[in-house]
């Protein structure tokens, strides 16, 4: 089972990235993706996720308008693409999955505080945002 992130990078304020977490081992498909991202010394912050059934999107505030969550299951790849980036958004960018077929995790918002439960965590990429 593995989950890798990948398309972090330095770049300017108000730029764009997009990472992508591309899966294995496991049915993609049948997961819950969520996006996280961590600053050294601070506490890990849920971005958001998408469902696996329908691919429901939701949002934690302080993204909403500027990051976007999509998932291509053929791909095995979800991907999170952030836009309008700030310095602020410096960090570590992390993905999990959790087996969880039910919308309403996500549509609910319930992703969001789901803590530490997550089934599969990727190893992290490097976001850097200058100014």
């Amino acid at each position: 089972v593995d989950l890798v992130e990948s398309g972090g990078g330095l770049v300017q304020s108000g730029g764009s990235l997009r990472l992508s977490c591309t899966a294995s081992g496991f049915t993609f498909g049948d997961y819950v993706i969520g996006w996280f991202r961590q600053v050294p010394g601070k506490e890990r912050e849920a971005l958001g996720c998408i469902s696996a059934v329908d691919s429901s999107t939701y949002y934690a505030n302080f993204v909403k308008g500027r990051f976007t969550i999509s998932r291509d299951n053929a791909k095995n790849t979800a991907y999170l693409q952030m836009d309008s980036l700030k310095p602020e958004d410096t960090a570590v960018y992390y993905c999990a999955a959790e087996g969880i077929l039910n919308a309403g995790f996500v549509i609910s918002g319930s992703c969001i505080n789901y803590g530490g439960f997550w089934d599969y965590w990727g190893q992290g990429t490097q976001v850097t945002v200058s100014s």
